[in-house]
């Protein structure tokens, strides 16, 4: 059962740095910084899009934009620190 947990406390982990690469990479394209014309860069943007995107826009649906910023992101990621915060609470120390 444990291997379970940890499994799933760590595909959290990943996808919440997912989510925060996803933020950082739009802030640096956005300002010029990352050029999105490389190839790598668009691949690795567009892999991370794809598995991010489904949860951000199904809570951007429900969140407005506070001055043009878009916290979805930041609501998720809280989110999962919750349920990771969850999993070590009921599932013991592992």
């Amino acid at each position: 059962m444990y291997s379970i947990l940890i499994l799933i406390d760590n595909i959290l982990g990943i996808y919440m740095w997912c989510i925060i690469i996803v933020a950082v990479m739009s802030w640096l394209t956005y300002v010029g910084i990352i050029n999105t014309h490389n190839r790598f860069v668009s691949m690795v943007g567009n892999f991370l899009y794809r598995i991010t995107e489904p949860v951000l826009g199904s809570l951007r649906r429900w969140v407005p934009n506070i001055g043009g910023i878009d916290i979805s992101p930041v609501i998720v990621i809280l989110l999962i620190v919750f349920l990771r915060n969850l999993l070590h609470e009921y599932g013991g120390t592992f």
